[in-house]
């Protein structure tokens, strides 16, 4: 059976505060709704974290005792050069890779130190994922490459209703190499939310697109945050696109080097690039 999303309790909230609007319940410190003053809900935890790969001379430390948290419904982009830890952190984050020490909580529960089937477990019911390329099936059209990841959860979302949404209709029976860069990411954000996702990942999304499709793809994920009330994690090397963060992390080597929220997010349509 199908099921419409529904927002999970507090999101899109427009609380407003003297000093900033707070999209999502408890994104920001000292957002006030009736006069209480709310703390943030984290839904990602990640406490000193740290990853190699190799051994002897060989050896790279790719993240290094990384620390943050990610509240509940927060728009967070992780953003850094090339080769400074992001996408293995995304992929910790997503139960892909298990770092040597620290620890990962998801919506209160540990990710790290689980077996192979619970982390399968763990991705089928919270994590949707956004790769950079976009991993459709190339034989199967748009309907069946949503179907497939909807047959993994009891209660997939609404499949017509994720494709209007994102305006997918219209090719819904073609495969993916009758549809342009940006529908194909497009269907890959439908894949990634048909299972009703509360965390959806998103690794570098706009890497693979030229200016005016990559603009478009951000609008198109700024509407599915607001529209399903899911947290937002992107990874990213473009330091235009913190612009529409709740939350930016910097990335040096990989080391947090800044972790600062925004209190005026922009809209996509509004990015100056």
């Amino acid at each position: 059976m199908h099921r419409a999303y529904r927002p999970p309790h507090g999101a899109d909230v427009d609380c407003r505060s003297p000093v900033h609007v707070c999209r999502a319940r408890g994104v920001f410190v000292g957002c006030k709704t009736g006069g209480v003053t709310q703390t943030p809900t984290p839904h990602v935890r990640v406490e000193g974290l740290s990853r190699h790969f190799g051994a002897g001379e060989s050896r790279v430390e790719v993240l290094h005792d990384v620390t943050f948290s990610v509240a509940r419904g927060a728009r967070c982009v992780i953003v850094g050069a090339s080769g400074s830890g992001k996408s293995t952190l995304l992929n910790a984050i997503g139960g892909l890779d298990a770092p040597d020490a620290g620890t990962i909580h998801v919506a209160g529960e540990q990710v790290t130190g689980r077996s192979p089937r619970e982390l399968t477990r763990y991705r089928r019911a919270h994590v949707g994922f956004v790769f950079q390329f976009y991993n459709l099936v190339p034989d199967l059209t748009v309907t069946e490459n949503i179907q497939v990841t909807a047959q993994l959860v009891r209660r997939p979302l609404d499949i017509d209703e994720l494709l209007e949404h994102l305006g997918l209709t219209q090719h819904r029976h073609k495969f993916p190499a009758q549809l342009s860069g940006g529908q194909q990411q497009r269907c890959a954000i439908a894949r990634a939310l048909v299972k009703g996702s509360d965390l959806l990942l998103a690794d570098e999304p706009t890497g693979a697109l030229d200016r005016h499709t990559s603009q478009q793809m951000l609008e198109v994920l700024d509407d599915v945050h607001r529209r399903y009330g899911a947290t937002l994690v992107m990874v990213t090397h473009n330091e235009a696109i913190t612009a529409l963060a709740d939350q930016v992390i910097e990335l040096r080597d990989g080391r947090i080097v800044r972790d600062r929220l925004n209190p005026h997010p922009l809209a996509a349509r509004d990015l100056d690039w």
